[in-house]
């Protein structure tokens, strides 16, 4: 089993259970005590557990956290995806996302990133997002800094949108801009459902230095209402390795770099 994996089963347990011991640890997953201790140690120190002798009990935060780690945590897919995304953000940058399942992982990943890199306490790294559930997820980071957008929020999606989410972008500018989307169109661009998510994507993006389309093989066979911009317009996609080859090959031909995770 992955360490990741792991770790999502430990919190999981914890969250079920309330505690879990070194013993219960060792026993379930096969690891040493050496090993069972640094699990603990490394959930702790993401805040998702609280080390006890012997063990460790829930967070105040951990029911929460592990339910919506497994909604995006169990997809391989996303999960590739977020680690190719999160390796291109270096310590001090502005980073901005939209909202949306495939950016909501990419934002945990940096997260833990955060938490376990040096770099990240030393140089002050601004999260700047529209989706209140990122914002959450990041709050409780110490290493990173979280800007949040005002506007109405759609349920649907836990992104802020209206004249209020676009009133501070003038005065920002931002790094490196990860784009969750619901289609892609390799002859036209990127699709959402809403216009009003559409527009704040797109308000983000203007005020980026560099922009990705984050989005997993099946957005490549779906249709969306609202524009948010062209191939051109963008950075690169970064998408899993399971991506139609012939689309794949649309958007590099169209100018649109494709990283496949």
């Amino acid at each position: 089993m992955k360490i990741e994996d792991r770790h999502l089963s430990i919190a999981s347990w914890v969250a079920q259970q309330g505690t879990i011991s070194v013993e219960q640890v060792i026993e379930q997953f096969g690891v040493s005590p050496a090993t069972a201790r640094r699990d603990l140690d490394a959930l702790a120190h993401q805040m998702v557990v609280i080390r006890t002798r012997g063990g460790a009990r829930a967070a105040p935060i951990s029911g929460d956290l592990p339910l919506r780690y497994r909604a995006a945590l169990m997809s391989h897919e996303k999960l590739a995806i977020a680690r190719a995304a999160t390796a291109m953000v270096k310590p001090g940058q502005t980073v901005a996302f939209s909202g949306g399942t495939t950016t909501t992982q990419i934002a945990q990943e940096l997260g833990v990133r955060a938490s376990s890199d040096p770099e990240f306490a030393e140089k002050v790294t601004t999260v700047v997002t529209n989706a209140i559930n990122i914002a959450n997820d990041l709050i409780v980071r110490p290493e990173l800094r979280v800007v949040l957008t005002g506007g109405a929020a759609i349920a649907r999606s836990y992104e802020l949108v209206g004249p209020l989410a676009k009133a501070a972008l003038p005065l920002i500018n931002v790094d490196v801009f990860f784009l969750g989307v619901n289609a892609i169109n390799p002859a036209r661009g990127f699709f959402t459902e809403f216009e009003a998510e559409a527009e704040i994507s797109a308000a983000i993006l203007e005020k980026s230095v560099q922009s990705y389309v984050v989005a997993d093989h099946t957005k490549f066979a779906s249709t969306a209402f609202a524009l948010i911009c062209k191939p051109t317009d963008v950075a690169g996609v970064i998408t899993d390795s399971e991506a139609d080859d012939e689309s794949v090959a649309q958007l590099r031909a169209a100018g649109c770099p494709v990283v496949l995770a």
